[in-house]
């Protein structure tokens, strides 16, 4: 069994990883800022493998304390997506780029990092063209610019898996409501209709348990997965906006969308994508876009309100 330090430990992918973590008899270290008064860890508390650190990923005298003796470094710490980015644009660069490049400095060389980046990365894209891990890089917004340029520091340093995440979705102890999926079927539960810009747009989606399953699997093959990086998302789920609403329409009949006739999304990613590099080695998700919108429309008989959201 490994000790593994997660920074941004309770955030929407740390709060389904870390307990699997325990569950799988690891030792556990999560650093949080609690940013958004997320209390989604609070049942890991009775693991004694487990240790919690209510910190900023940024201190280098926190990580100096908290780094030695870990044989896995998951740094998961950042202000994830385009609105939030752009709401804090010196956060953005902060924590998704220079706390990872001073972790780097900080780490002994025998520590491993399994990051998670985004494959926002390809930005516009090559129309029908799959996404591969050399396809070209060309992020649009500041979060991908800025998780990008931190994947190429994370490899540059070496003893480093990457992933390239497609956009998540499902629930999570710290769940979101402002991702794609979760926001749609969201709506279609409280508003039953969506008015869609850009429907055409197309991206690729993976379940955040299936993300968390993804760091699992590096940490079980690291060695063969050293020193690259991974497209990670549902081979299955390469879909427009507009064929992600008829997903949801499915699961509930009532919910009526349509596309705008002017006016653009502010985020506008346009590719598919290629996970072949990562299924190859046997790696495989779970979980379907169809068991993630059946799952969410149960989360919102939970919760409603902007709480559960980035922005």
């Amino acid at each position: 069994m490994s000790k593994i330090l997660v920074t941004g430990g309770a955030g929407y992918i740390g709060s389904v990883l870390i307990p699997m973590l325990l569950r799988a008899g690891h030792e556990v270290t999560a650093l949080d800022s609690f940013l958004y008064r997320q209390c989604s860890l609070i049942d890991c508390c009775n693991y004694k493998s487990f240790n919690i650190v209510n910190g900023d990923c940024r201190s280098e005298e926190t990580l100096k304390k908290l780094l030695p003796g870990n044989e896995f470094i998951i740094p998961l710490a950042a202000i994830v997506g385009f609105p939030a980015c752009e709401k804090d644009e010196t956060a953005a660069v902060s924590v998704n780029q220079t706390a990872v490049e001073t972790l780097i400095s900080l780490r002994e060389r025998d520590q491993k990092i399994i990051f998670p980046c985004t494959n926002s990365g390809y930005g516009l894209g090559q129309g029908e063209e799959f996404c591969t891990e050399t396809s070209p890089i060309s992020p649009i917004s500041l979060y991908g610019k800025t998780k990008m340029a931190a994947e190429r520091a994370v490899l540059e340093a070496g003893n480093s898996v990457t992933f390239r995440f497609a956009t998540l979705f499902g629930a999570s102890p710290r769940m979101r409501t402002d991702l794609l999926v979760n926001d749609f079927v969201y709506r279609a539960v409280f508003d039953r209709s969506l008015i869609v810009f850009e429907g055409n747009f197309k991206r690729n989606y993976l379940h955040v348990r299936d993300a968390a399953r993804a760091f699992m699997f590096a940490m079980d093959n690291f060695d063969k997965m050293n020193g690259q990086t991974y497209n990670c998302g549902l081979s299955s789920a390469n879909l427009s906006k507009l064929q992600l609403c008829e997903k949801i329409k499915d699961a509930l009949p009532s919910f009526q969308f349509f596309e705008a006739p002017v006016g653009s999304d502010p985020d506008k990613r346009d590719y598919i994508v290629s996970n072949a590099k990562i299924e190859a080695l046997g790696y495989k998700p779970e979980f379907s876009l169809e068991d993630g919108i059946m799952e969410l429309t149960k989360v919102y008989c939970v919760i409603k309100n902007s709480f559960y959201g980035n922005v």
